[in-house]
């Protein structure tokens, strides 16, 4: 029995040890593979980083030299209309240099003997000091531009031209960028014009909000050349040549034409061994420069490294004790892990509040208002100091947009989501004025990197003020309330997918007519879900109730009106979320036509001439004064004859349907063709290197109609493409 006993003592320990060595084998797998897992996805986090920070700061720097190249297309035109005075074109210069903080200078430089008057060379140029700018003739015997590199290359290739950053040597020795346009009279290069502008703000851009505090970034030429670097007291300034100089080097990186993807080095400093990464890209466009992010392998990958050596000491604790730790594991796990994801969210709160910047509600609700034909009113009363909640609203091109949403979750990580869907929204609408489209592209935004599954529910209407058509796209939003005639009723949605989902839902758009009159009230789940002491919702059926027999309640009455009934239904109870309201009362203005007048042309611009005979007999029969009508020819001229060359495929004969209608306040040119889709106002900037009769309407040509008209209109109505032109009748003779 004794020997029975020792045999199964002896077999149970055996068990037990090779237990303990199985166990620990599987333990030092599982570190050694939870290692190089979590080191592959720090790699790709690594990379995401970079290239978001890589992103954010070429869009930054983009952003503002495309506020630039703006400045100088605005003012060509009015260099344009005043070649015929070379004593005029250097006031272009001044006003423009004026009117712009960053630039230092800027001016025109003519071709040789284009003045004769003005001699051989002539370069009007404003030079700014401090607030105080000043014209002067540079051009002479010391100064030859036509022997500078950036004349020369704009005049040969007849293409805007960046140069790179360069030190004023004139002025208080700053960094400087130049950029430059052709000018063009009858299809020929007659000069440049551009400005010079302080580049003062790229070392703040570049060097502000690194991944970690020895990251840096570089900025460089499509050469090579250091332009921007980290001040001298970074701890890693010793880096930077090595840096430079490996990118040089490289092959991939120094092929301009690659700008779709990042590239990724590794390096070991030669100051102190530190292994390091280099994440390099060029950024699109003109000018072609190179951004570069470098960080650490100390910083990226220590924490891991720590943690995995820990994992090692742990796993010799785990050998020693391993019943004591199979006993409490799953107890001590499940604490560490809710301890883990608690410090995670707080945590995470905290960098999301860092980030977060206080969203702006409209501003411009007194020019909305002073229209005539709408009364728009919005009010937001967070239940907490920032909310998820969510309104905006402008008027573009005849237009009123407008959205109400409310963001899942609460506190700061909700208010962030808000602020950049809210962002998304006005910046989306500028360009198009489809519901779908603007819903769509705030979605695709809205599902990368939603690791935290932050949804939006929204609304998104756009307004055609002359007819009141209505076109909206719901993303599981509540139905708004449409008021006709004191009678409240709920307007039909499809309730699609929330926002953040599905990066590629197809949203399904809807429209209606807008009667006269009637008011439509857009509201956020805070209204209807209201709690009073007893946790009654205030209901969809109370806020009809409510909306009853409001009779001639301006907009921002029948909000407060709303909001008085939620509060005395809940009666001092705790807010329990965002309320937030929008009110949009329409009334189309109405004015006795004066005059209605059409023509009817085939798609042949040879038939301009009897364009301008119809304009001229409208301008005529209203008495239009010469200038007046000389803007309205250029501008229904711009327009009838893109709709010519573009509406229809080459060969096909065509119409242009070409309708005057005028009243007391204004003459509207209505140009409705059966051509293929096109909205005029959703076009981007012009190609400049197409002749004036090749550009098509956009760009600077839709930017001369704006200037010309005091409105535009685009509706596709009945498969008919329809651009109204609006002039106000201001200016009669």
């Amino acid at each position: 029995m004794n020997y029975l006993a020792e045999l199964y003592h002896s077999l149970v320990t055996r068990s037990r040890r090779r237990l303990v060595l199985i166990a620990a084998l599987l333990l030092l797998a599982i570190v050694g593979i939870e290692y190089v897992y979590t080191r592959y996805i720090l790699d790709k986090q690594l990379e995401r980083l970079a290239e978001n920070e890589i992103t954010f700061k070429a869009v930054l720097i983009k952003s503002m030299l495309n506020s630039h190249e703006k400045t100088v297309h605005d003012y060509e035109w009015d260099v344009l209309r005043n070649l015929h005075n070379p004593d005029s074109v250097g006031n272009t210069a001044y006003w423009m240099v004026k009117n712009h903080p960053y630039l230092v200078g800027g001016g025109m430089c003519f071709k040789p003997n284009f003045y004769p008057s003005k001699g051989r060379l002539f370069e009007p140029y404003a030079e700014k000091d401090d607030d105080e700018v000043e014209v002067h003739q540079i051009a002479g015997e010391h100064h030859d531009y036509t022997t500078k590199d950036f004349y020369r290359r704009v005049i040969e290739s007849d293409q805007p031209y960046w140069s790179d950053p360069y030190i004023d040597s004139i002025g208080d020795r700053s960094l400087i960028c130049t950029y430059m346009i052709p000018l063009h009279q009858n299809g020929q290069v007659i000069g440049t014009f551009g400005l010079d502008v302080s580049m003062d703000w790229l070392s703040d851009t570049l060097n502000a909000r690194h991944m970690y505090p020895s990251s840096f970034a570089l900025l460089l030429t499509e050469g090579g050349k250091l332009i921007v670097d980290p001040a001298d007291d970074h701890p890693k300034y010793h880096d930077v040549q090595q840096v430079v100089k490996l990118i040089n080097d490289s092959t991939v990186c120094r092929d301009s034409s690659r700008t779709n993807r990042t590239v990724v080095m590794k390096f070991d400093s030669e100051h102190d061994g530190e292994k390091g990464y280099i994440f390099y890209a060029n950024m699109r466009g003109q000018p072609h420069w190179q951004m570069v992010v470098v960080c650490y392998d100390k910083e990226a990958f220590g924490p891991l490294n720590l943690m995995t050596l820990i994992s090692l000491f742990l796993l010799l604790g785990i050998m020693v004790a391993l019943g004591f730790i199979m006993r409490h594991f799953m107890r001590n796990a499940r604490r560490l892990h809710d301890a883990s994801l608690e410090q995670e969210r707080l945590g995470s709160e905290l960098r999301v509040a860092s980030g977060i910047q206080q969203s702006m509600l409209p501003q411009d609700l007194d020019i909305i208002n002073k229209r005539g034909d709408l009364d728009v009113c919005g009010m937001l009363q967070p239940a907490r100091e920032v909310g998820g909640d969510l309104y905006e609203f402008f008027v573009r091109d005849e237009k009123l947009f407008f959205c109400i949403g409310d963001v899942s979750g609460k506190g700061v990580p909700a208010s962030l989501v808000m602020a950049v869907t809210q962002a998304l929204f006005r910046a989306v609408a500028a360009h198009t004025s489809l519901p779908a489209n603007i819903m769509r592209t705030i979605n695709q935004t809205g599902c990368r990197n939603n690791d935290r599954s932050m949804f939006v529910t929204l609304f998104v209407g756009v307004l055609d003020l002359p007819t009141g058509r209505l076109r909206y796209c719901n993303a599981g939003h509540d139905a708004p309330v449409m008021i006709v005639d004191g009678k409240p009723q709920l307007l039909e949605v499809r309730s699609n997918l929330l926002l953040g989902i599905i990066n590629d839902f197809d949203f399904e758009a809807q429209e209606c007519q807008l009667p006269p009159g009637s008011t439509l009230l857009l509201y956020t789940d805070g209204v209807t879900e209201a709690m009073d002491a007893n946790h009654l919702q205030y209901g969809r059926g109370r806020l009809l109730n409510t909306l009853e027999n409001v009779g001639q309640m301006t907009a921002t009455q029948l909000l407060q009106h709303v909001a008085q009934s939620v509060s005395d239904f809940v009666d001092g109870a705790e807010q329990s979320d965002d309320l937030t309201m929008v009110a949009v009362h329409y009334t189309p203005r109405q004015a006795l036509a004066t005059l209605e007048d059409s023509i009817t042309l085939l798609n042949d611009v040879h038939q301009t001439p009897q364009l301008n005979a119809f304009v001229d007999q409208v301008a005529g029969q209203l008495q239009l004064d010469t200038s007046v009508l000389r803007q309205i020819k250029l501008a229904v001229e711009e327009a009838v004859v893109n709709a010519m060359q573009y509406a229809y495929p080459t060969g096909v004969t065509g119409e242009i349907q070409v309708t005057a209608l005028a009243d007391a306040e204004s003459l509207r040119f209505v140009i409705a063709d059966q051509g293929k889709a096109f909205d005029p106002t959703e076009a981007l900037r012009a190609d400049t290197t197409l002749s004036v009769e090749e550009r098509p309407i956009g760009g600077l040509g839709i930017l001369l109609v704006r200037e010309l008209m005091d409105s535009i209109n685009y509706e596709r109505v009945g498969g008919k493409n329809v651009l109204t032109l609006k002039k106000l009748l201001t200016h009669k003779s």
